[in-house]
Formats: structure tokens, sequence, C-alpha cells
């Protein structure tokens, strides 16, 4: 953008108003439907809410006066009031949630459009496609790797019999809705419902969750705690973040503070003195997603978040692990000897962090400090596991490339990656870079705990291999665990959490390798009843009435062998070939969070 000037009088309030709306907008549906696997999450995500509607030359309009509107200082709150009607005109949401939205997200979002480069043919580019402006805001950039060459790579072979393993729990989008109410109205129109007064009689929200747009009671997350086998059973418990619920459009920073102490201390109640090693979500923030780059000071910053998640598990951390948890959300720690764990701060790769407009190339220098981080482990011969929010091929394209391209050198070093975000059960595959054919790495991504939108709770066990020298750390099997809601929610019953299947078991794999993972992306192709087994697993047992046919199944396919965003190669080898743009619009369709 125009460098700002000063004011010298009321600027034109639609066109911010616009900008406001749009940010809304993107908001609300971020908030029912993650971001897909590739392109700007601007560009795929408002169909859903209308923008395509605006024409070229009016986009064009709109976004040149905002660039004006921008350099002449708006009053933000007036043209907050327009953003508003606005989004009511355009039927975005209910009235009161339009006011509230925007109210909750207009200083924020005017900050980072004024402090980005975005000029009106690139803002346009990025809203409509390539045939309304060339957009290059989030170009090619590259993180520095070692000089040192690769080591050789070795296959991995499973551990000796009678080698030690570990069960490691892992928890993810537990969502706690504090205004939850059992009988209250599960169907509303509203981003959110299982919200405010109960109903007289039944088919309303059961009191342990409900399928639809709810999340979860406090207490179906304490008896999922209080129903796990004993600490004993475990050797760590892996969290990878979305503590509040989904009702973005009023949250305050004090809610989301309760929300993380809250249930924190709830973990620390039922888990004891069992090591917890937590991850930062996109929904922590609030407005959501809303992450600015260190580099952003004051009230506007993320401060207030991180140094509150520094209190809260400062007994989980080391002083080291705090610091850099304090600058900038992620950080390091030793688990025991020989595995070393980095927990990433996704939200720097989101593409929905309306904040990265302002520079999105290596926000906080996060990938550098991970490729020094598994130097250093490489050197020590130490293995590390990974563990993040949102999954890696969900992310802005260089960070997801640039990410893979580290995966790939480090691919002796990282035995195992762990994400969350989309609720549902699925994997991602990584491919050495020079041939896209041999398998490196997966990116396990495991089911949320809350029910948003039509699931089962659930939460996930990795068996991987343990404590000893020469340990490979990897993962050797995982179980997934549901709470059938059916069940549950039927007079007199008690919540049992059960077993839905074990991996290997279910799947007929040898190992848990990558390359049974790379096998078995294979067998799904010719073994129809294989494959729809995989996908009662992926919804956790409660699947939709609409059933995944050939299309739906091959761009399944293909998102599971895609572990970097907006790249047709890796779904070249599948079948049926699908244009590459026909599978990124079956994504978006399936995409839940």
């Amino acid at each position: 953008m125009a460098a700002r000037a000063e004011g010298c009088g009321p600027a034109p309030p639609l066109s911010l108003a616009v900008a406001l709306a749009l940010s809304l907008s993107l908001s609300l549906a971020l908030s029912a439907g993650s971001p897909p696997a590739g392109g700007a999450a601007f560009l795929e995500a408002v169909p859903r809410w209308g923008w395509r509607n605006v024409s070229c030359p009016v986009c064009r309009l709109l976004f040149g006066a905002l660039d004006l509107a921008l350099q002449l200082e708006p009053n933000v709150v007036r043209v907050g009031r327009v953003a508003a009607r606005l989004c009511q005109d355009l039927r975005l949401a209910r009235p009161e949630i339009c006011r509230q939205a925007v109210q909750l997200f207009q200083r924020d979002v005017v900050s980072a459009w004024a402090r980005s480069v975005l000029r009106p043919g690139e803002a346009c580019g990025l809203l409509l496609g390539r045939r309304c402006g060339h957009w290059d805001i989030y170009g090619a950039w590259n993180v520095s790797l070692p000089t040192a060459p690769k080591p050789p790579v070795q296959p991995p072979v499973p551990p000796l019999p009678g080698a030690p393993t570990a069960r490691i729990l892992f928890l993810t989008d537990l969502h706690w809705d504090r205004r939850y109410v059992p009988g209250s109205d599960a169907t509303c129109p509203d981003p959110l419902c299982c919200r405010g007064t109960a109903r007289p009689g039944p088919g309303g929200a059961g009191f342990w969750g409900e399928y639809g747009k709810c999340d979860l009671p406090l207490h179906t997350i304490e008896a999922l705690l209080a129903q796990l086998p004993g600490t004993a059973h475990f050797a760590a418990a892996y969290w990878t973040g979305d503590i509040p619920a989904h009702d973005v459009w009023q949250q305050s920073r004090q809610d989301q503070l309760l929300a993380l102490r809250t249930v924190t201390g709830l973990l620390r109640r039922h888990l004891g003195a069992l090591p917890v090693y937590p991850a930062v979500g996109n929904h922590e923030a609030t407005p959501v997603n809303a992450f600015p780059p260190p580099y952003v000071r004051g009230n506007q910053s993320s401060a207030w978040l991180y140094d509150a998640m520094a209190q809260a598990w400062q007994d989980w951390l080391p002083p080291s692990a705090l610091q850099t948890l304090r600058a900038a959300g992620f950080y390091t720690v030793q688990v025991w000897p020989g595995l070393r764990l980095v927990s990433l701060n996704m939200n720097f790769c989101s593409q929905a962090n309306f904040w990265l407009l302002i520079n999105s190339t290596d926000p906080a220098g996060q990938l550098q400090w991970l490729v020094g981080v598994l130097a250093a482990a490489e050197q020590a011969g130490e293995k590390v596991h990974i563990i993040g929010h949102i999954p890696p091929a969900h992310c802005l394209r260089s960070w997801s490339w640039n990410y893979y391209r580290i995966v790939s050198r480090f691919e002796g070093t990282i035995a195992a990656q762990f994400f969350g975000h989309t609720h549902v059960d699925e994997f991602e595959m990584f491919y050495d870079e020079e041939t896209l054919t041999r398998p490196v790495s997966v990116a396990f991504v495991a089911p949320s705990v809350t029910t948003y939108i039509n699931l089962n709770p659930g939460y996930r066990v990795y068996e991987v291999d343990g404590a000893y020298p020469g340990s490979s750390h990897a993962v050797l099997d995982h179980e997934t665990f549901i709470l059938n809601l059916t069940e549950a929610n039927a007079p007199g019953a008690e919540p049992r959490w059960q077993c839905l299947y074990r991996a290997r078991e279910a799947y007929g794999l040898p190992t848990a390798f990558p390359d049974d993972w790379d096998r078995l992306i294979r067998r799904f192709q010719d073994d129809e009843r294989l494959f729809q087994r995989f996908w009662f697993h992926f919804h956790k047992g409660h699947p939709p009435h609409e059933p995944c046919l050939a299309p739906c199944k091959a761009a399944l396919l293909c998102a599971l062998r895609t572990g970097r965003s907006a790249d047709p190669g890796l779904c070249q080898p599948l079948r049926p070939a699908l244009p590459f743009p026909r599978i990124q619009a079956l994504w978006r369709r399936h995409r839940l969070c």
C-alpha cells in the first residue's frame, strides 16, 4: 500500500467497511470450516459467504477507496458500524453476531491492513483470483539448510522383541463451551449451537454432547480424563491446542484466559505428575487466528496470551522452553534421554492469520530456529517428535514447502509428527524431494475431543518405540477412543469411552512406518471395503449420510498424499486422475473445523 498521509478530514467509510466485513465473513466461515490445503484462504473461504458476487471493477473500486481511506486515518468505530450493516445486508450472520464480530475484529484488521503492502490490484487477485489481478504478497522464500551433508538414509526397522515401548496420550481440539446447555437448540442458524435456554420436551442437546454445530460441556471433558486408565499407563501427553469454543464473535481476552486456566487445571488435576507438552491452537487468540509476529508490540501483540500460557504451564516446561514460549509461542524440550520434542506455533503458517499480510516470510524466524534445533539433535544423536496444531498441508504455500524440505533433510532425525485442527482422523505423507516417490515421514492428524461438526468426541493414544539406547522413538501403532453419543445420551446411560480401532489391526499394517501408510493409500484405491472402513474412522464412527463416492474418494486420497500445500504433483500417481482444482474444491466441501 501507499505510504500513509496525514488526514485532513473524514474518510469514505464504505470501503473500509467492506474490508472489515470481509474479515468478519472469513472469520465466521473459518470457524465453521478449516482453510483448504493449498491456495489462499481468502480465495477459498469466501464463496460460502457470497463474495464472488463482487465483480472485478467493483472490487478494484472498493479496495482503491480502502487504500485511500487508510491513508486518511479513518474513524474505525464509525466505519465499523457500516461494516456491521453490510454484514447484515449480505446475510453473513444474525445482526447481533454481525455487530459483535465487527466490534471484535475491526481494530486488529485495520492495523494489519494498514501495515501491509497489499495494493488494490493484489487484494482483488487474492480475493477473486488471477483473472482479477496479480498478487504475490505470499511469494516464495527459502530457509537455509545446513551445509553439512545429509547422513545416509537408514530404513526404519521394527524394535527387537521385548524392547520397551511407551504410550503417549494425545489430546487436541477440546473446544470447551461454557455456555453449553443440555436440552438447548442443537439446530440453530448461528455458527455455534447447543447454547442458551433448555427447550421443553425431547430433541434438544444431549447431556454429554450433541451431533451438530456444537462444542462440549466441561463435564464431558472431565469424564474423558476421569476414565483414562491411570497416568502410569502413559509416558507423556501431547496437547495440541484449541481450548475455547467456536463462538468467535463474542470472545474477550478474559474468556480465552479463563478457558486456558480452567482446562489446564483440569488436566493437571487428572493427569497428576504426567509430563504434558502443549502446543498453541488457532482458537486461543481473540480475534480468532490473530497471531501477530513478535515485532508487533504493545497491546496488539500476543504477549497477553503467551505470558499466560507460560504461567499456566510452568510446572510442565523448563525455563528455556518457557522463554521461547513467551517470545513467540514455540519451544523445544527433552522428553527423555534420546528424544527431543519440538512444539511449533503453526499460526505463523496459517492461511487465516490476517497479520501475515504484513510479512509472511518465516514469521518469528520459527522455521530457521527449527533447522537449528534439528541440526543440533542430529549432531547429538537425538530423535525428535514434532507437535503442532495446524497440519503442514493446510499452511501457506511457501511455509509448507519449506517445512517439507526440512522434513526431507532431517528424515533420519524426525521420528514422528503429530497435529490436530481438522477434527477428523487422517494423516499426511511426506516423500523425498527428488522423486516424490519414497516415503520419508508421516504427519499424523488426530481427531478432536469436541463434536464439532456432527462427530463423536474422541482422543488418540500413540504407541512409540520406548526409551532405550538405539531406540527409533518411531510410532509403532495408535488407538483411537470415542464416546458414542447415541449410547451415552440414552436415558439412564453412563458415558463409556471405548476403543474405536487400532490402526495396524484395522488396516492390516505389518508396521506403522511411512512405507506402510503409503502402501495403505494404494490399497484404498482397489479395496473399497477397506476404504469405507477408513471413511468410518475418519469421522470417529459417525460418518455423514452422504456416501464418499469416486470423486470424494479421489480427493481424500490426494489429501493423504499431500504433506505440502498446493502441489498437484503429489496426486498424479492416484486413480482416477482428477484435475487438481476439482480436488481442491472437494477438499473445501469436507473440511469441518
